[in-house]
């Protein structure tokens, strides 16, 4: 048995396997639909994704979310211990972007030394790398206090990054996240927007594009400022609702960099709700 506890929050788009694989818990942020009913973001089965999407489509406006509360990030928490292990270790989506962080820095004062909280300033598949990366560590004995300074430097040195490109502007109308004469614009133009997460964890636009294929030219370009080209890196490509562009990207990618891994993970409720449907991106690791 482990000695210590991954804790990913919903955000972090893992591939489903490595949940047992890594040994990494998951909890998850909350779906909030305008009727009183609420949901929680901890499913990536296939047919669970696709009930919501016809959620979504059903429906005039797209649900709000929220954020773990402390209360439960602290039972999650006992649990870990409760079943033996002596540490946790919980990674979590942006601060900026969320209030996630604040949760579990608040429950983790119920457990003084026993619990560390990264803010990875990062969100969907780069967190799953970044929990990769953990797990790696622990299991050469690292304990969980320097593992959290490895991932706080690691994270500050770009060894993780993510970038996206969102393609429905009626849904980015709907959530209030454009106006309606852009959504016009936009979708009489096909374009899509492309989008990173900066150095200070916020998600922001970079270009918009006409096309799949300058979308996908646009993402790796803003990629190799980072990681220049022929780099050593692992990959997770995540989709909303297909995975054809995130193969199409994949294999651009692939022409560009040196992959020692490809994996493809759908997004979660949590961040779908954001970007809407034909939404693409990855997560990159630079390996030294």
């Amino acid at each position: 048995m482990n000695s210590m506890k991954i804790i990913l929050d919903s955000t972090g788009d893992i591939p489903f396997e490595w949940f047992a694989e890594k040994d990494v818990d998951n909890i998850p942020l909350h779906v909030l639909w305008e009727q009183p009913s609420e949901s929680e973001d901890d499913l990536r089965d296939k047919e669970e994704i696709e009930r919501f999407w016809e959620k979504i489509r059903s429906r005039p406006l797209p649900p709000k979310t929220s954020q773990p509360t402390p209360g439960e990030f602290s039972a999650l928490f006992k649990k870990a211990f409760d079943e033996g292990y002596s540490e946790v270790l919980a990674l979590c989506i942006s601060s900026k972007m969320s209030g996630t962080y604040n949760s579990a820095e608040i429950a983790a004062r119920d457990f003084p030394d026993k619990v560390e909280i990264v803010d990875t300033k990062l969100a969907s598949a780069a967190n799953a790398l970044i929990a990769r990366r953990a797990r790696e560590l622990a299991d050469q004995k690292v304990s969980a206090r320097r593992i959290k300074d490895i991932l706080d430097r690691e994270i500050k040195e770009h060894r993780f990054g993510a970038y996206f490109y969102v393609s429905d502007f009626e849904f980015l109308k709907k959530g209030g996240r454009i106006s309606r004469f852009a959504s016009f614009i936009g979708s009489m133009l096909k374009l899509k927007v492309a989008l990173h997460i900066s150095d200070d964890g916020n998600l922001l636009p970079f270009a918009k594009n006409k096309g799949t294929e300058k979308t996908h030219d646009s993402l790796i370009k803003a990629a190799l400022s980072l990681y220049p080209e022929k780099s050593k890196v692992n990959l997770i490509m995540v989709y909303t609702t297909s995975t054809e562009e995130a193969q199409l990207l994949s294999a651009k990618l692939k022409e560009v960099y040196q992959v020692e891994s490809l994996l493809y993970s759908p997004m979660g409720k949590v961040i779908s709700s954001h970007v809407g449907p034909y939404a693409t991106g990855f997560g990159i690791e630079r390996i030294p």
